[in-house]
């Protein structure tokens, strides 16, 4: 991991001749103009690592938003790290490349720095993004197997315009059973984690095959127990002169992880670009006296992305 004078521009090397961005910039705002708001205000803070997916549904307001930042010369391709997502209903091999063309056009780019399978579980494929039966329920797609679909994005990578790939909410062992097949391994994984799922197993897998971990909700997303008010959080933020989300994204670079913020107010959105390198007892603070272990979203478990509400 090379670590500039400034931790908000660290860069993590991967098994490729890749290096990401450990800064990014999450996309999953509804409403396409406050999404190309929201990137302007992202990239005009320093953010250089977009994320997006054919699940939000906005990937023509990122394009724009993009677009906007070449034109006005304030940005060049090359300095922009753009990934994005296959959804569950493309994961047969011959729905994956029209997938992948589809994000590209909508995104108006000709190559894409990373394209990352959104979960591991296959849905009905179809246009139809979530596909029930009568009674609700998923319907998943047993046609077709995650090495499969994993294989069809290896092709995207042959053929360029895909310059790396990936794998999202995906648990160790799945990541392990592509990991021993893949001609091409997974160059970033994308997981929840914050300081009450730190995923040491996973992030320790990760750095023995030189996969970046990516933390999605790395500030817990607002869920009860609330991680910003914990009071290791707290105290360290008081004694470094930080807010709690800065004092947690320095944390996720600084133990070499990746992490994606979102936010559609400027302010915030350069609060969470504006960190800085923690103490390394602030560290051990967080490893040691952290014991709450949470996990907020349930897409491991069933493909279905969700926060799962809780009580104080």
């Amino acid at each position: 991991m090379t670590t500039s004078d400034s931790l908000r521009d660290t860069r993590i090397p991967t098994h490729e001749s890749v290096t990401i961005p450990a800064v990014g910039f999450g996309t999953l705002i509804p409403d396409p103009l406050v999404t190309r708001q929201a990137i302007r205000a992202a990239l005009e803070a320093g953010f250089r690592h977009l994320d997006c997916a054919e699940r939000y549904r906005n990937e023509a307001a990122v394009g724009d938003a993009m677009q906007d930042a070449f034109k006005a010369g304030k940005l060049r391709r090359e300095e922009l790290f753009v990934t994005t997502k296959l959804w569950n209903t493309n994961h047969r091999p011959e729905r994956v490349k029209p997938a992948f063309d589809a994000s590209r056009r909508r995104l108006q780019l000709d190559e894409i720095d990373c394209y990352i399978i959104h979960t591991p579980f296959a849905f009905q494929p179809g246009d139809e993004q979530d596909p029930r039966d009568a009674s609700g329920r998923v319907i998943y797609d047993s046609g077709v197997t995650l090495v499969e679909t994993w294989h069809a994005l290896e092709r995207l990578v042959d053929e360029g315009h895909c310059k790396s790939i990936g794998l999202s909410d995906i648990t160790l062992e799945k990541l392990r059973e592509i990991v021993a097949v893949a001609r091409i391994r997974p160059a970033m994984v994308q997981v929840e984690s914050h300081p009450y799922l730190p995923e040491w197993d996973l992030l320790d897998f990760c750095r023995e095959h030189g996969i970046v971990l990516q933390a999605f909700a790395a500030l817990g997303h607002a869920m009860e127990p609330r991680v910003l008010e914990d009071p290791v959080i707290t105290a360290i933020a008081r004694r470094v002169q930080k807010t709690p989300a800065q004092v947690c994204l320095a944390w996720a670079v600084q133990r070499g992880t990746a992490f994606l913020t979102t936010s559609t107010n400027p302010a915030r959105i350069r609060e969470n670009f504006d960190i800085s390198a923690l103490p390394e007892d602030a560290m051990r603070e967080i490893r040691d006296g952290i014991t709450t272990n949470v996990r907020f979203n349930a897409v491991v478990e069933t493909g279905v992305p969700g926060f799962i509400p809780r009580a104080r």
